[in-house]
């Protein structure tokens, strides 16, 4: 047998398919993508049908290096990068390279894909090899063309007409809408007030609660009490009517089936790894991957999982039966169902040949590798193991229960309850919530009771409360929230989350999405200018698209050339934009003095309030915001407040007056001429002794940097 060279992304998985193969195959890592588009314009060229330039990414260069001087001594190439877009066009790329350097003559090339990492599955998929498959590297090419052209146009214009350093994204532009969108709703919500009244009962020494379900023969609504007067005036006749005990009118029992949810696919694991682990989907994402490539347990590296970027949730026949098999042996045959489950891919372009994120073998229990894991290996294989597992195992069966009791006439309280009556999947894994109240929400046990039955009646409370403003993003829901409208794919989740809170358009508090004032102005002058490029459903058809080239339903040029034509002319008419039509201030009043407008806008250097107009023949004024203020918020006395710097706080002990201002590098204070910056202190509240301590700081700080000096001359040697 000839020598064969195996090509893969990562030293890591390289080492675990190493050990599968025999000592005829040499496994090489490519370390990611080998090839980009030269970061300059022209990269792409729309008039020679967006033909590309690349270069090799020079972190990589020595890898191709040695790729290249493995090749030689070869007589086959197998490129077994990941089974997906990218790893296809890795494999291109290198193709392309090896080409160009004249080392493919004689040597024959194949393409092996593989979902896992098992010796079974390597050697199926290199007994099974295929060629390069055009359409997928289409599509990323069009991806990457896309996404270049969207980034080298629109960058410049966010640096001319708002600020140096900003740039926008095609598919982080529309996530970014969604977070600024959520924010501008919250701000706008008009909480409104609303009463609920509850009896508190007991029946054989259980206590239990119960809602005012019908009230003077209507039922009893959301908003059916809007203030104390009414509520109280219900409260006082049903405690009246009621007396010291309710009669239980009538008893419903159903008994209701909850199957288990699908297996893993890339985002729903994101999703529950935020949920249940507090993980980034960055960080699960990186974890998943350690897991894929393969963890050394004891005897050299095991692919635990299979491949993490998917949105198919199918199963492989074998890796059913073998979980069908463990079900059976560790939580009884009872526990089985009948026949498999089968689930429904969402995904127009899941591929079935690929599979959801499961075990690569069912048999290897999470407390059986936790020793060789560490902390978030172990957290997030339990949990891939455990849905896996739950999702082929038999439904839950809860016994659900509703009483009504009465209260005088026409008046009815409702309790429910339920209790489970089999566990099934339950007793493994059930699925996490976005939303607190959701889990709140859960339903309580009631004790036995029929019709009839005189249940003490203990207490009557009204209960004030307000409607709540929709929740802010946390990264499971903004995951979800991109997956229902089609926007990004398994690939691009965690990308798109850690590109706004790289550029600092977004902020994370408390796990949930914010954005900076960067962002909202960014986001407003995407809207409002380039309104097609940000729109959800716009984005979700070009990434549907992208699909289609994929599947080869599509040629690339043509898509892109459809984009190119009238984005290009888009970024043409724009060009002539004013700083005041791309940046709208806020206008807050008029500056009493001088009768001229006063705004907040977003300034070269943040955030800032301005009195008069650039137009205007005497230069603005400006003063930056402080701390915690925002331009959607501050008010006019506040924004006033700012002109008051500098403030004049006094005198040094040599007589050099000191006072508190702010510049384009932040609070200072100015003795003299000299100055030290505020770090710690508010320029319009910090007092004049704690400037003099600070001052104080920096001549000590000053003096012990002298090393020389001749003060006759003039002159200190720093």
């Amino acid at each position: 047998m000839g020598r064969n060279l195996v090509i893969v992304e990562s030293p890591a998985k390289s080492k675990t398919i190493k050990k599968y193969l025999g000592k005829d195959y040499e496994v090489l890592a490519s370390y990611g993508h080998v090839r980009d588009l030269v970061p300059k314009n022209g990269a792409v060229q729309p008039d020679k049908d967006f033909a590309m330039t690349y270069e090799v990414i020079d972190q990589n260069q020595k890898h191709v290096n040695a790729i290249a001087k493995a090749l030689k001594g070869a007589d086959t190439l197998l490129l077994a990068t990941d089974p997906d877009r990218e790893g296809e066009a890795i494999s291109w790329h290198l193709y392309e390279l090896l080409k160009e350097k004249g080392l493919l003559k004689n040597k024959a090339v194949q393409r092996v894909v593989f979902h896992e990492i098992t010796k079974r599955a390597i050697q199926e998929a290199i007994d099974n090899p295929r060629d390069l498959a055009t359409e997928l590297i289409d599509a990323q090419q069009a991806r990457r063309a896309l996404d270049y052209l969207v980034g080298f146009n629109l960058s410049p214009l966010l640096w001319k007409k708002i600020r140096r350093g900003l740039s926008a994204g095609r598919v982080q532009s529309p996530a970014l809408r969604m977070i600024v969108e959520r924010e501008k709703e919250i701000e706008a919500f008009d909480p409104k007030e609303f009463w609920t009244i509850e009896s508190d009962l007991n029946f054989k020494d259980k206590d239990f609660s119960a809602k005012l379900h019908r009230y003077q023969g209507e039922k009893v609504k959301q908003f059916s009490f809007t203030d104390a007067e009414a509520a109280h005036a219900a409260q006082a006749a049903l405690k009246s009517a009621g007396g010291d005990a309710l009669v239980v009118e009538s008893v419903e029992k159903k008994q209701r089936k909850r199957n288990p949810a699908p297996p893993f696919i890339t985002s729903t694991l994101q999703q529950e790894a935020a949920r249940k682990l507090g993980m980034s989907t960055r960080n699960s994402m990186r974890v998943a991957q350690q897991l894929y490539e393969g963890i050394d347990l004891g005897s050299g590296p095991v692919g635990l999982i299979t491949y993490m970027r998917t949105d198919s949730v199918n199963l492989a026949n074998e890796a059913v039966s073998e979980i069908r098999d463990v079900i059976a042996k560790r939580y009884g045959k009872e526990n089985v169902p009948d026949s498999p489950r089968f689930f429904k891919t969402k995904s127009k372009n899941a591929q079935e040949a690929h599979e959801a994120i499961r075990p690569t073998s069912a048999a290897r229990t999470p407390a059986e590798v936790k020793p060789y894991l560490d902390r978030n290996q172990f957290r997030l294989y339990e949990l891939i193991w455990k849905r896996a597992v739950a999702c082929q195992m038999i439904h839950a069966t809860m016994d659900t229960v509703a009483v009504e009791f009465a209260c005088g006439e026409g008046n009815t309280f409702r309790a429910t309850g339920s209790s489970i009556r089999h566990p099934g999947f339950m007793a493994v894994y059930l699925e996490g919530v976005d939303d607190q109240k959701q889990e709140n929400g859960k339903e309580k046990f009631l004790p036995p009771m029929e019709k009839g039955d005189r249940v003490a009646l203990k207490d009557i409370r009204a209960d004030q409360h307000f409607t709540e403003p929709p929740p802010r993003y946390s990264e499971a829901s903004l995951v979800k929230a991109l997956e229902e409208y089609g926007i990004g794919r398994p690939s691009t989740y965690a990308s798109i989350i850690s590109t706004l809170l790289n550029r600092e358009y977004v902020e994370l508090e408390n796990k949930r999405f914010h954005p900076t004032e960067v962002g909202r102005v960014v986001n407003d002058f995407l809207t409002e200018h380039f309104t097609n490029y940000v729109d959800y459903h716009f984005t979700a058809r070009l990434e549907d698209e992208l699909d289609e080239i994929s599947r080869g339903e599509k040629q690339w040029v043509p898509v892109l050339r459809e984009f190119w034509d009238n984005f290009s002319q888009l970024i043409e008419d724009k060009e002539s934009l004013t700083r005041k039509e791309a940046i709208k201030p806020r206008l807050l009043g008029t500056d009493p003095k001088t009768g001229k407008p006063v705004s907040v806008r977003l300034g070269r250097y943040g955030p800032c309030v301005q009195i008069g107009d650039v137009e205007d023949e005497e230069k603005p004024q400006f003063a930056s915001l402080r701390p915690g203020q925002k331009i959607n918020s501050i008010t006019f006395e506040e924004a006033m407040e700012l002109f008051k710097l500098p403030r004049q706080l006094g005198e040094t002990p040599e007589g050099e007056p000191v006072s508190a201002n702010i510049g384009r590098f932040g609070p200072y204070i100015r003795y003299g001429n000299k100055f030290v910056s505020l770090k710690e202190h508010d320029p319009h509240t910090v007092t004049l002794e704690q400037a003099l301590d600070l001052i104080k700081e920096k001549k000590i700080a000053d003096a012990n940097r002298i090393i020389l000096d001749f003060p006759d001359a003039g002159i200190q040697v720093l």
